[in-house]
């Protein structure tokens, strides 16, 4: 179960990125010119996870988590047959690429409908996470997240849950299954891909997952920021991804 917290004063540098994102409000607190313009850019992102996505982010900064520059959006109520990977950059308001995304093998067959942050599991985890560094493993050219909700996706390095590139994230697989492969619960990219993804997100970069897990959405501290339950542990994890 989430925590709460006092709300802590936010940086200069937070407050910056703050009013990029938070002024000139709409009534769910997100900057109509940033929603606009990555909205437009990516049309086929339903709206509602994309100020998710934002409204977790901005409620990150206000917490100390460094300004982010690009923002990776998963969202796991689409089937892994579609492109449901969308990566952002937030300076500029503008897409960089949407692509695949493979969820983990006891997640779900083409959709993912179950997510755990216990070891073990090989199921994806929700939530909001800081991309941490790049290194070369088992898996090649990879990108280490630490998760940022405790109780739903804080074990991801202890998990060894990472960005990385997959030959069963194709589009070849689904012509042939009508889906793409399944990981043991890492966010695996296709090979083509996965160096631009990396590179985008590393050092210090956010990712969102979204899936409408109801009680998630309810007590997830990110989502309602603005109403005082504020992220436990949130200095702890961002100080474990070496920031």
């Amino acid at each position: 179960m989430l925590q709460t917290r006092r709300p802590r004063i936010p940086t200069l540098l937070a407050s910056v990125w703050l009013t990029f994102v938070s002024t000139a409000c709409m009534a769910d607190g997100l900057s109509t010119n940033l929603y606009s313009k990555l909205s437009q850019a990516a049309p086929n992102l339903n709206p509602a996870v994309l100020q998710k996505a934002l409204a977790a982010s901005s409620c990150a900064v206000a917490n100390g988590v460094a300004s982010p520059e690009r923002l990776a959006v998963i969202d796991f109520s689409l089937p892994s047959s579609q492109r449901r990977l969308w990566l952002f950059d937030l300076t500029r308001g503008n897409l960089i690429l949407r692509d695949l995304v493979a969820h983990g093998k006891n997640s779900g067959m083409e959709s993912a409908t179950a997510f755990s942050n216990n070891n073990g599991s090989y199921q994806s985890s929700i939530g909001l996470f800081r991309a941490s560094e790049s290194y070369l493993g088992r898996h090649g050219y990879s990108l280490r997240l630490d998760g940022l909700e405790p109780g739903v996706n804080d074990l991801a390095r202890e998990r060894a849950i990472v960005i990385h590139g997959a030959d069963y994230v194709d589009t070849s697989w689904v012509e042939e299954f009508g889906r793409i492969g399944r990981s043991h619960g890492c966010p695996a990219v296709s090979q083509g891909v996965v160096r631009e993804v990396v590179d985008s997100l590393k050092g210090g970069q956010l990712v969102f997952s979204y899936y409408p897990d109801q009680q998630w959405l309810a007590s997830s501290a990110f989502l309602n920021c603005d109403a005082g339950s504020q992220v436990a542990g949130l200095m702890a994890a961002g100080e474990a991804a070496g920031g």
